[in-house]
């Protein structure tokens, strides 16, 4: 989890501009800022040698460090928290800008492609990586099924919940049915259970099997074995459980693009499970969450920063959406377009529902 605040009585006002400085210039041009610098950029009027002086005491104070090529300093991870918390002035997005991403998602006509649309759209205005987790429902209800008849005792079923989204799966039966038997099968499902939440059914379906008295009724027989697989909580599973995006841009970011750094980025991209464990976190969270380096807890995320924040419909959240680049990220840039783009997700998204 991200670190509690360091109180900003801890730096003298001095200190604290001087620290705002180095830091935007650190992430401005990526390199080590040296205190001659710092005297040309702050207006303020101080000697390079006082300058040196308070770096010096930030220096011992954790917020910055010394890299071992350069006089320079440049912002450790206790800095950079610090300059989020206390310093930086968010810079929110002009309207037109808004607009325009809110133009692209409304161009989506799928809960995956709103998905899509969001994860494109965190990229493409950060030159970082865009990353959207799919929708997480507790509620999945059942509009409409389907069967149709494939070889060698396969059906595909055609499932459409949640108003539009549409789900394929192909069911192993035990022995070839006929496209009227499929007909009639999907009948009677949609008949008793279309605007039902899936969840109930299940249990609806046995109640109804055991009052006819299966053994007696083919119908119920085909609806039995078919609807078991069709429905089943492990077949409902989306086979994504994020949408990522950009991710070849993080190889342009020099504090990034070590060979051993970028292969566990991307195998963590591609196996996931630290992603979703931290995203998991912000599923519980309020707003937008700042990880900076080790603050995720996630060892192949220590040289990156990870903006997320959650999205979803009034009273339930259903994913969480963010942008991973390196620590030296202009965040008074990205908290606002992860804030806004959540706000926009969520819009879209209850306008299918």
């Amino acid at each position: 989890m991200a670190r509690q605040p360091v109180p900003a009585s801890q730096l003298s006002d001095r200190a604290q501009l001087l620290l705002k400085a180095l830091v935007q210039r650190y992430i401005e041009d990526g390199q080590p800022v040296g205190s001659r610098t710092l005297a040309k950029n702050t207006g303020m009027d101080l000697s390079p040698a006082t300058i040196r002086n308070v770096m010096s005491d930030l220096e011992e104070l954790g917020f910055l460090r010394a890299p071992h090529t350069s006089a320079g300093r440049v912002p450790t991870v206790r800095g950079y928290r610090f300059f989020v918390d206390t310093l930086m002035q968010v810079r929110p997005l002009e309207n037109a800008a808004v607009q325009s991403m809110e133009r692209e998602l409304r161009g989506a006509h799928s809960t995956h492609g709103l998905v899509q649309s969001a994860s494109t759209l965190l990229s493409g205005l950060s030159h970082m990586a865009g990353i959207v987790m799919i929708p997480r429902r507790d509620s999945v209800t059942l509009r409409q099924i389907e069967f149709l008849p494939l070889s060698e005792r396969r059906v595909l079923a055609i499932i459409v919940v949640n108003e539009r989204e549409v789900q394929n799966r192909i069911l192993h039966v035990s022995r070839d049915y006929t496209r009227t038997e499929l007909t009639e099968a999907a009948n009677y499902l949609n008949r008793l259970f279309a605007g039902h939440d899936l969840q109930q059914v299940r249990a609806q379906l046995l109640a109804e099997l055991q009052a006819a008295e299966l053994e007696a009724n083919d119908l119920l027989q085909r609806v039995a074995e078919m609807a078991e697989q069709a429905l089943s909580p492990e077949a409902r599973e989306l086979p994504d459980d994020f949408v990522l995006a950009g991710q070849t841009n993080l190889m342009g970011f020099s504090e990034l693009a070590d060979v051993q750094r970028l292969r566990g980025l991307f195998e963590a991209f591609t196996h996931k499970r630290d992603l979703l464990g931290l995203f998991d976190q912000c599923l519980r969270a309020d707003g937008v969450q700042i990880y900076i380096g080790d603050e995720s807890g996630y060892e192949v995320l220590d040289e990156c920063s990870v903006i997320a924040a959650p999205y979803g419909c009034p009273g339930q959240t259903l994913g969480v959406l963010g942008i991973i680049g390196p620590t030296r990220m202009a965040y008074e840039r990205v908290v606002p377009l992860v804030d806004v783009t959540a706000k926009l997700l969520s819009a879209a998204l209850n306008s299918q529902a």
